[in-house]
């Protein structure tokens, strides 16, 4: 039985002293959440307090991104080491943002989520298409190729050392939802795109979840379909009501 995950992306919000009293609400009104995951992903600046805060809680803490070397002259990159530093344990790898802002390539973040487990690490590892391709039916063949570039020379079971992130690009905050039947759907292609890559122990393992304006009044319809095992949010993880409520949905 795959746990559910619920993980907050805060993107490029939340000063520290926002970040404290958000991670502070969470930490006075999850102590009976025993079943889902919780995961919170502040930006660099607040991860060092934020992973200290949650210390013998059952939250835990992720990066937004992380590069592949371990120290070197990259100016504005943060080191798998440094997270290690801070107690991290996930870190969001190929976010569409990333990718469209960034220059992030399949290559690059197979680079990443490579760089992640040797360091252990647990990548929270994102694909999605966008509506251009999308509304060309091309949505199984774009996830395909992102999971097979991000996943090649991970070899073995990785079930429990990486979460996957169906975001579909055009409902990442623009208030568009996937219906929850298509959603399913294509993680459940994405289920079976793991099975050829690592085995179907691990594509039954894994834990996929949805991505792309999940909100309270909508997450009760994804998390019924048998696929998807969680969500990553991004807006509404910014609301401290907002998020319990997903949580403790």
């Amino acid at each position: 039985m795959r746990n559910i995950v619920i993980a907050g992306n805060w993107k490029m919000y939340k000063s520290n002293s926002e970040a404290k009293e958000l991670v502070e609400e969470l930490k006075n009104k999850t102590n009976d959440i025993i079943k889902t995951k919780m995961i919170v992903c502040p930006p660099f600046t607040a991860l060092s307090m934020a992973a200290e805060m949650v210390k013998g809680t059952n939250i835990q803490v992720g990066a937004q991104n992380m590069y592949w070397e371990e120290a070197g002259a990259f100016t504005g990159e943060v080191s798998p080491l440094m997270l290690n530093q801070l107690d991290v344990e996930y870190v969001i790898i190929g976010h569409s943002e990333r990718r469209q802002f960034f220059g992030e390539t399949d290559e690059t973040v197979n680079r990443r989520i490579k760089a992640a487990l040797d360091h252990d690490l647990k990548p929270i590892f994102c694909v999605g298409e966008n509506l251009e391709e999308r509304e060309a039916g091309r949505t199984t063949q774009v996830v395909s190729s992102q999971i097979k570039g991000g996943l090649a020379g991970v070899e073995g079971d990785f079930s429990n050392r990486m979460v996957i992130a169906y975001e579909p690009i055009w409902a990442i905050g623009t208030g568009r939802v996937a219906e929850p039947e298509d959603a399913n759907e294509v993680i459940r292609h994405i289920r079976a795109v793991v099975g050829s890559t690592n085995g179907p122990e691990t594509a039954q393992g894994v834990r996929i979840l949805y991505g792309g304006s999940v909100k309270p009044d909508n997450v009760q319809a994804l998390m019924e379909e048998p696929e998807i095992d969680g969500a990553l949010v991004g807006g509404a993880s910014l609301q401290g009501d907002d998020f319990l409520q997903l949580i403790k949905y």
